[in-house]
């Protein structure tokens, strides 16, 4: 059959042949992750014209500041939308124990199934897996699981395939086109369809934030229209736009949940093992709110064995910084029992005030801020500081606790400590407030970066606890 047809460049590398007709199995899906709140801001756009997304939720953070609420999540699938997984936590599963990789995997979609939606659809955290990692998105009885970048754009995968096949070969690592951030333009994105109009197939396009000039991984709400009005013109070519559940299809498979482990105490409590490569030791992590610069590293000034961590914190205005274990569910977070309380210690030295600051798991697997100390003096010696928890609240699974500097300063810290002490309280008591200084009450778990700024290098996957003020709520 003789096509007409005229050649688009996508990038100096790639030449696209634009056909009179597409193919009449070319499918577009418009994906959105991480439940931002402003994702909000695409649910207009998508209506107007007619079309429906898919949204991969962090679901650890529904309800927090910045995020989406239960209520959006409820009036995005009224208008037809998917709500997908995308982990509990969002760490790099390939980074985490397999154990753990299968619960921020299972226990992420049985609680948007609780919350009431069909989820059969997976993306992987910083597109990040291995076969392992695959076998459990299979496991946990999702239907596909998406990556990024493995089809050729102007921003990445010269060479590759133009579309994902329909069906995929791999389900589990569901080809996708590059994320989209500041830097596409409009007649790339567009460019993008044409090419995979000549053959047909499945072209998954990503996006994170809409908004304008808010963010790097961000497309404008403006910019945003004109490509889904566009795409609005290629259905009479055969393009269409469908949810990944629509286009892929499959059963609603049972759900599976895998609960924390009996995981009592620390681990890595002398900090030595550090084999991420970030000079963070395993299974601890960074944590700060507020306006001041840390600057984290590892020294042989131990209290024992050979390493401890030092933090530095300049430019001081309100805040803190702290390590703290992975608040992860459960593989290095110590699991609790409410009504119990807690016996904290640390051994450490600084050159400014210090204190704990704690923060629990909940059921679904979500952190929250719980409380915090009194203050600490410096100590220019090693010195160890304890502290008695108050009860633990109804309904905690799981603690975690950072050592926190509050002021400019050095903090060394070293043989940190957990254990349950005393018998249960008759009830959880009622947490205490932060001091006024701290201007705290709760926590925001925002995902991580390869780098943070005033942190150096971070490893992909570490989560920051970041605890709002109460002038934010």
């Amino acid at each position: 059959m003789l096509l007409a047809c005229a050649l688009v460049g996508i990038a100096s590398t790639l030449s696209v042949v634009v056909p009179a007709q597409a193919a009449s199995t070319t499918v577009v899906t418009l994906t959105f992750d991480d439940g931002n709140a402003n994702q909000m801001s695409a649910l207009p756009i998508l209506n107007k014209y007619g079309m429906k997304g898919t949204f991969y939720i962090i679901s650890g953070v529904i309800d927090t500041p910045n995020y989406l609420t239960r209520a959006n999540l409820s009036t995005l699938a009224a208008s037809g939308n998917e709500i997908a997984g995308h982990s509990v936590n969002h760490p790099d599963l390939t980074g985490v124990p397999i154990d753990e990789a299968k619960r921020q995997i299972c226990n992420s979609r049985a609680t948007l199934s609780d919350w009431g939606f069909r989820v059969t659809s997976f993306a992987y955290p910083y597109a990040s897996a291995n076969t392992a990692v695959e076998n459990a998105a299979r496991d946990c009885g999702y239907n596909s699981a998406r990556g990024l970048g493995d089809i050729a754009s102007a921003h990445g995968c010269t060479g590759c395939d133009r579309a994902e096949s329909i069906p995929p070969a791999d389900p589990y690592w569901l080809k996708a086109v590059d994320q989209i951030d500041t830097s596409w333009t409009l007649q790339q994105m567009k460019n993008v369809v044409t090419a995979a109009e000549v053959r047909g197939g499945l072209v998954p396009f990503t996006f994170h934030n809409i908004c304008t000039g808010c963010d790097s991984l961000a497309i404008s709400p403006t910019v945003l229209d004109s490509f889904l009005a566009w795409l609005k013109t290629r259905s009479t070519l055969g393009t269409t736009v469908k949810t990944v559940d629509q286009a892929l299809g499959g059963t609603l498979k049972p759900i599976v949940r895998i609960p924390p482990p009996a995981n009592t105490g620390l681990t890595n409590t002398s900090l030595e093992q550090s084999t991420s490569g970030t000079g963070f030791p395993d299974c601890w992590m960074a944590g700060g709110w507020g306006t001041n610069s840390p600057v984290w590293s590892r020294t042989s000034d131990a209290h024992s064995g050979s390493f401890a961590q030092r933090l530095d914190i300049t430019n001081y205005a309100s805040g803190d910084a702290k390590l703290l274990p992975q608040m992860d569910l459960g593989s290095c977070s110590p699991s609790v029992t409410p009504g119990r309380t807690y016996n904290l210690g640390t051994w450490y030295k600084s050159t400014g005030i210090t204190q704990y600051a704690l923060y629990y798991r909940n059921a679904t697997g979500a952190w929250a801020y719980w409380t915090s100390s009194p203050w600490f003096a410096t100590a220019s010696a090693w010195t160890q500081a304890t502290w008695t928890t108050p009860a633990v609240p109804a309904g905690a699974s799981g603690v975690s606790f950072g050592f926190a500097l509050i002021t400019n300063g050095t903090l060394t810290t070293d043989d940190y400590s957990f254990a349950a002490i005393g018998s249960l309280a008759a009830k959880p008591q009622a947490t205490r407030s932060q001091p006024a200084d701290a201007k705290v009450r709760t926590t925001v778990i925002a995902k991580g970066a390869p780098t943070v700024p005033g942190m150096g290098a971070v490893r992909p996957g570490t989560v920051i606890a970041v605890p709002t003020p109460d002038d934010s709520h």
